[in-house]
Formats: C-alpha cells, structure tokens, sequence
C-alpha cells in the first residue's frame, strides 16, 4: 500500500529525492565567500536537478509504451483520462469533450515532450534548453489545469527551472542585462549555433511525423495520427540508447565539473582559491556518487542496460536504497478506468435501518456537484478510496479493517 514505505508513491518519492538534493544545492556557508551566495561548484551540485527532471521524464514517457497499455499504443489513452482521474477539476470536463483526434495528438504531444525534448536538458545551446524548459512547463500546467496531483506538478515546474541561466531569469525580474548589438555577418559560432538550433528542430518535427504517423486529412480537415512502431522496435530502441544516455549525462556532467574548477582556480588569493577548491572537490565527490547510484533505478527501463552496470554501483545503491535517495520513476504506466469508473460507495446508519451515503470532500461523488480544485493539498484518504476501487478488497486491507 502507499502508506507502506517500500511502495511510496511517486510523489512522496519526488519529494524526497529533490529534498535530498536541496541539501547539496541550496547555500551553505561555513565561511562567507566575499558576501556572495554563488559558489564556483553550484554549477555541479544544480546539475542533478536536471539530471533528476531526465530521469523522472524519460522514464515517464518510455514507461507508457514498455508496458504494452492498448490505450497508449493506440493513442486513445486521454480519451479515458480526463473522466477516470482520481481528482478532476473543473476544466477536465471541457478537455474531456474535445474530437478524438486532438485527444490522440495530444497524447503524440505527450510522447515527445517526455521522450524526445529531455534529451535537450543537456543541450549546449542555451535556447534549445529553454526550448525544453517552456515545453515541461506547458504540460504541468495543462495537467493541473486538468487534474488534482498535489505539489507533484508544481514541483516538477521547480525542478525545470534548473534549464535557466541568470540571465533569462534577469529578464523575468527586470534585471536582465543587455546584450551586445549583433553584427552582420554574423560569427561562425553564431552562424554553427543557429545552425544546429534548426537542424534540431526539424530532427525533432521529423521524428514526430516518423514515429507516430502524422497525416493531414483534408477531407475531415484534421491531423491523423498512429504508432508507427512495433513494440520489438521500440524495446530495441530502448535498448540501444539507455547506455548512451548514461554516457551523455556523464559528459554534460564532466563539462559541469571542469567548468567549476577553472573557476575556482580564477580566483584571487591563495586562501579563498584554496577553501573554494576543497568546497569544490567535496561537493564534487558528493555529486558524482549521487549519479552513480541513480544509474540503478534510472536503469529499471531496460533490464539489460541495469545489468551492464558494474557491482560497486549496485553494492551502494542497496546501501542506500532505505533512504529513497534516488528513485525510479514512471508516471501514468497503464490507463486506468478503461472499462467505467469504479467507486466504492460507502454508507452509514445510526439505527442500521436507514443508510446514508457518506460523500467526501474531494473525491467525486454527487454528479450534481463540479469537481473540486485543491491542488496542491494532498488528500490522501480520497486518492486512496480511489485505488481501493481499482482493485480486488483483498489487496486493501486497511480499507477493509477499519
């Protein structure tokens, strides 16, 4: 049960893993650095928010095809979502009514943003990470707008902002500095940067049209769309890009370190030059043997890459597994409510002759009544009456001892 720690749901597990990590991040000074709150190895310890907003992304797109769900090969699954959530809101109901044809490119949408766009987060060109940053950003908003998850969304939004620099947030809070005027011709960095930014582009509108079969219908005047992929292929895929994955991270990772040692070594004074560079390979350290150990779960998509890795990195992930420090993930596996929505409808009496049904206060119940929105409360008792329905009463039994 969810209550149990060894099955904590992903929420709970997201919260502890990103509060973990709040520790290495957030600042701590044992001595005040010059009255600054940067710190030349911020750059390597805020890495694993975005190596954590991967892994949590990735997983939850390749999770929805890895387990062979009829509703999401067949892009259909939103068409059940909306109505057999745990919590809808309000405006769930309007989604809910939109041509199944959106509904299955919304869900082609979903793909790409979860799948292809994290591969982005490691990008070296700062527009293409904002290009990721603002696409995670649209589905958490338009999944809160839909649906009641708690912080879960939210938090997912906090981790995002680990795409930004301080200058796109500059400009969010009328600080931004001005950039140089742009000369023409324009430099061959610029020119190669721009370059690449829409050879991406269009890899990323190819793949889409590839993969999932996009068509014009003139005739119905909408955009038809399908799994152009056989399960084999797909789990080849996987197969072939989860050990890449782990080496681009490690790349993107070694930049984020070399970076933060040039700086400390940039600074002036052989004290503050030598306390800046311990802080450096400390924090460094730390860093490194988080990454390795996420390798574990990070890994569960593909059980032949998680058998690849090497025994020391299992060895400290089961020393550290108790903790939740690192965690697998995969958000919305199999779609729920496929067949109608189940409820267990409970009832009480004063004198056992007359019954009344008991309605909760967030759960959906009287059809009569909207939806609530009480995001990012979490009400737990509701969400768990919700499972309870999903299932046989036997795999409930603190439903069915109280």
């Amino acid at each position: 049960q969810w209550g149990q720690p060894s099955c904590a749901p992903p929420r709970d597990s997201l919260l502890l893993e990103a509060g973990f990590l709040g520790v290495l991040v957030a600042p701590l000074h044992l001595l005040k650095w010059k009255s600054t709150a940067w710190r030349p190895h911020d750059g390597v310890t805020f890495w694993l928010v975005r190596w954590l907003l991967f892994r949590l992304m990735f997983a939850s797109g390749v999770v929805k095809l890895t387990s062979r769900c009829p509703t999401w090969w067949g892009l259909t699954a939103l068409t059940y979502h909306y109505e057999t959530q745990c919590i809808p809101t309000p405006a769930a109901w309007f989604a809910h009514q939109l041509p199944v044809w959106f509904q299955k490119l919304s869900v082609v949408a979903t793909y790409v943003i979860e799948i292809a766009v994290p591969l982005l987060f490691f990008a070296p060109i700062r527009r293409l990470r904002l290009f990721a940053f603002y696409s995670q950003v649209l589905l958490q908003v338009l999944i809160i707008l839909t649906g009641n998850y708690n912080f879960f969304n939210m938090l997912t939004i906090v981790l995002a902002f680990s795409l930004l620099d301080e200058e796109h947030v500059g400009r969010w809070l009328g600080r931004g500095r001005r950039r140089q005027t742009s000369t023409w011709p324009p430099s061959l960095r610029s020119f190669l940067s721009t370059l690449l930014e829409l050879t991406t582009y269009s890899l990323l509108l190819y793949w889409s049209a590839q993969s999932f079969g996009l068509e014009i219908n003139w005739e119905k005047k909408l955009l038809d769309s399908k799994v152009a992929f056989t399960y084999h292929e797909f789990s080849t895929w996987l197969q072939s890009v989860t050990l890449p994955l782990v080496g681009l991270a490690f790349l993107s990772l070694a930049g984020e370190v070399l970076l933060a040692l040039y700086r400390c070594l940039c600074i002036r004074g052989c004290f503050w030059k030598l306390w800046a560079t311990l802080q450096w390979a400390i924090f460094t350290t730390a860093t490194v043997g988080m990454f390795a150990v996420s390798l574990v779960p990070f890994t569960y998509i593909d059980h032949e890459s998680n058998a690849k890795l090497w025994p020391g990195i299992r060895q400290m992930f089961r020393a550290v597994e108790r903790f939740q420090v690192v965690n697998s993930y995969g958000l919305f596996r199999r779609m729920t409510g496929v067949g109608g929505r189940p409820e267990v409808v409970l009832e009480g009496s004063y004198d056992k002759q007359s019954w009344t049904e008991i309605e909760f206060m967030y759960k959906p119940g009287n059809v009569s009544v909207a939806p609530a929105v009480v995001a990012p409360h979490q009400p737990r008792l509701d969400w768990q009456m919700w499972f309870a329905a999903l299932d046989q009463h036997t795999n409930s039994p603190w439903f069915t001892s109280f």
